[in-house]
């Protein structure tokens, strides 16, 4: 199933980020969601509970911009566009 493989994606793509960057925390995530990929904004917030349950995402703040254009290079894609997180305090550090 294609939303399957789309937050598979996205589950992958937002903790290789988090782990980058040392994260504790990810507060907030914002997302473009193409017109092909099939996910209403309502069925991706549900989806994504069950989705990043157990994660440093769990219950973090969604903000998702639907795109209208079946014609855009990324219609049938999510794309992570912006993350705010907790950083691990690194001792010595100011």
């Amino acid at each position: 199933m294609h939303e399957e493989a789309l937050l598979r994606d996205l589950h992958r793509k937002v903790l290789e980020v988090a782990a980058a960057q040392a994260a504790t925390r990810v507060r907030r995530i914002s997302l473009w969601v193409g017109a092909l990929a099939h996910l209403t904004e309502e069925q991706l917030r549900a989806r994504w509970v069950e989705t990043f349950a157990g994660t440093l995402a769990e219950g973090a703040q969604l903000d998702i911009e639907h795109s209208l254009d079946p014609e855009d290079p990324r219609a049938d894609k999510i794309v992570l566009t912006k993350m705010d997180i907790d950083l691990r305090h690194v001792e010595g550090s100011s």
